[in-house]
């Protein structure tokens, strides 16, 4: 008998430690290809005509080679596809080349890759095999294999993408490029033109399908968005530090991230207003109301107009100039653009007559007549120069120009809550508002138009009042928009109700409205318990579902108010010993006394600052903690955070679904009877 060879088992483990040893050296060459082509770039000398040509080149080489620097923890690859055709290609973050041209890594956002994220066995789109990496930081681990033939056959989830999906995150928000699935992808890869809201429940990554689709805009639309300029706005500085580091990891560095109130900034914020005059101020009806007072500082002429040329005396009437600038205010042109306008039609009407009496003109004359001392005045008198600022200070402070332009639009109550009661020296001395700045925004944009960019992401977009849509929307006006938001998330008082009347307000009626309601972070047991307050915050909304399950995610305990503390401390420490980052979420006026409490047992916390390091607990005021998630959450006492405003139990479900592994839910005060009857914990 010949000798027994190798079991079926041996034969698989050399198979794999084959196939995991090629693909390592194609990592580690691939990384030497990334690193030549970045040396290449830095090895190129800015040949410009000029200085400043060659300033603007070094600059952009400088940008060429930061978005092509190797980022060593991260993956350069994720995935591999074996076409039918023969040709196969790795896929990931950036494409790479050989030093003669032959790709060696492609970008996920190439139209090849595409089958990555959404081949299946019944459109198996060209495809033998999908191929799925799995890493530890830096180091190809593992990989698993998706075969595709004519006989569709069921298949497993893949292990790989759920344990990169559950791995545990510290610091700010990483891409999800090796994850993306079909339903986000038609997101990302929705047309340039087409703008597109996504409504999404928590964890279904709606945050990071928009920025994912900002990456791949600019590389299939390079040129158009570059011209145009790109804009991501989040609700805070919190959570643009916590997403800071997702595009540059896709290789795009040259997107500008700002909050709200960073993007409309053109006062001082010095004070704050009360719910109800802040509602009022945001309220549509305001942008009604300076348009109304702009416009009223309109005047009709005194008396005719007289140019002297040389010995030549030309006269226009009162009743002329009148009626020229009557005829341009019904044409709709901004009040800066009428004002131009106005000069060069006096211009020409002079013009006229001094053609028809013998005289010679061309464009200097014209420009002459126009800029001279009496058609000067004649402008000024009849439309005079308006500043935003001084005019939103004029009706904030002037009782009887407000209820001029208000009347109609807004009633006695609502005039005399927006009016200052004491009227400062001038606006410099004026405590100005958040809200009051948008009014100034707004004002500015009736004088002059607003440049437009080619394309802007909104995140927690439920939350901007209509005067904030509008301020964000005249920015994007010939560009498109990614909208992202969830209605239940909806906290703050102008919250809006639909989609479709946010939509009004920002100029995009036309919006693609798109749903994602899987969840592949939350965990289903977090998930299901906050969703039983979905009946009482947004009745119209489908509760999420999840693709995760574990039964050991959700703790709650009822304690006394002696026990409480002892039961924080004891929660965050048993936080701190796992892996992920971890955060304490509380009522804000309850923050002080946590941090006391945690400081005293010599617990390493940190107060949201942006992203707080690894080896600390999180503590997040309530109110910063929309758009954030953590590993391990402890929420203390749910009844507080929904006492603590009118939408307070909207506060709430953003507090329960911030954790991605286990939820600690500490109480001692009855938990609110929205969310039922109380769970048992496991």
């Amino acid at each position: 008998m010949p000798p027994a060879g190798p079991s079926a088992t041996e034969a698989v483990t050399d198979d794999v430690a084959a196939v995991l040893a090629a693909e390592r050296e194609h990592l580690s060459r691939s990384r030497d290809f990334l690193d030549r082509m970045r040396e290449d770039v830095l090895s190129m000398k800015a040949m410009g005509g000029d200085r400043v040509s060659e300033e603007y080149l070094k600059r952009d080489l400088y940008r060429r080679a930061e978005a092509l620097r190797d980022l060593p923890d991260t993956p350069l690859f994720f995935g591999r596809l074996d076409y039918s055709a023969g040709e196969h290609f790795h896929v990931g973050r950036r494409h790479v080349h050989d030093p003669h041209g032959t790709p060696v890594v492609i970008d996920w956002r190439a139209p090849v890759s595409r089958p990555f994220y959404r081949a299946s066995q019944s459109d198996p789109m060209g495809l033998d095999l999908r191929r799925r990496f799995g890493f530890a930081g830096g180091d190809l681990t593992a990989f698993e294999d998706e075969q595709f033939g004519p006989a569709p056959h069921a298949t497993a989830t893949s292990k790989i993408l759920i344990q990169e999906i559950e791995r545990p995150r510290s610091g700010p928000m990483r891409d999800i490029v090796a994850t993306i699935q079909p339903d986000q992808d038609d997101i990302v890869r929705a047309a340039v033109d087409q703008t597109v809201c996504v409504q999404g429940a928590p964890g279904t990554g709606k945050t990071a399908v928009g920025l994912h689709r900002v990456a791949y805009l600019l590389y299939a639309y390079a040129q158009r968005l570059g011209r145009g300029g790109v804009l991501v706005v989040g609700p805070n500085s919190a959570f643009l530090a916590y997403i800071q580091n997702v595009l540059p990891a896709l290789g795009e560095l040259d997107v500008t991230q700002v909050s709200v109130s960073e993007l409309i900034a053109p006062v001082p914020v010095r004070g704050t207003d009360t719910e109800r005059v802040a509602q009022i101020k945001g309220d549509a009806r305001m942008a009604t109301v300076l348009s109304n007072a702009l416009w009223a500082q309109l005047n009709e002429p005194a008396e005719a107009l007289l140019l002297v040329r040389g010995s030549r005396r030309w006269r226009v009437p009162a009743y002329e100039i009148a009626e020229l600038a009557a005829e341009l205010r019904t044409r709709g042109v901004r009040y800066g653009t009428g004002r131009q306008m106005l000069s060069h039609r006096i211009a020409h009407v002079i013009l006229t007559r001094m053609e028809a009496s013998g005289e010679t003109c061309d464009d200097r004359t014209h420009e002459a007549v126009r800029r001279s001392r009496p058609v000067q005045a004649a402008v000024d008198e009849v439309w005079p120069k308006i500043d935003p600022v001084r005019l939103v200070f004029r009706l904030l402070s002037n009782p009887d120009l407000l209820a001029n332009a208000a009347e109609g639009v807004l009633d006695a109550a609502e005039q005399a809550a927006i009016s200052w009661r004491t009227a400062p020296r001038g606006p410099g001395s004026a405590r100005w508002t958040a809200a009051d700045a948008v009014l100034v925004d707004e004002a500015a944009d009736l004088m002059e138009r607003t440049p437009s960019l080619a394309h802007i992401v909104v995140d927690e977009a439920q939350d901007l009042s209509p005067m904030q849509c509008r301020a964000i929307g005249r920015r994007c006006t010939t560009g498109s928009a990614t909208v992202l938001g969830d209605i239940a998330q909806g906290t703050t008082p102008w919250a809006t109700s639909t989609w479709e009347q946010m939509l009004g307000h920002l100029g995009k009626p036309e919006a693609d409205l798109r749903v994602l309601d899987t969840g592949y972070r939350v965990p289903r047991q977090i998930l299901d318990f906050a969703s039983r307050l979905l009946a009482h915050i947004a009745p119209d909304l489908h509760p999420a579902s999840s693709v995760r399950q574990d039964p050991g995610a959700l703790i709650i305990e009822e304690l006394s108010q002696a026990g409480l503390s002892a039961a924080l401390i004891e929660a965050s420490r048993n936080a701190l010993r796992r892996d992920g980052s971890a955060a304490v979420i509380a009522a804000d006026e309850q923050v002080p006394a946590i941090t006391k409490a945690l400081a005293g047992a010599s617990v390493p916390h940190a107060v949201l600052e942006g992203a707080a390091g690894s080896d600390e607990i999180t503590i997040v005021p309530v109110t910063l903690a929309k758009g954030l998630e953590f590993d391990h959450v402890i929420v203390v006492e749910p009844a507080a955070i929904a006492a603590a405003e009118a939408r307070g139990l909207h506060r709430l479900y953003v507090a329960l679904t911030r954790a991605v592994s286990r939820l600690t839910v500490l109480h001692a005060e009855p938990l609110p009877a929205a969310l039922g009857a109380r769970l048992t914990s496991p």
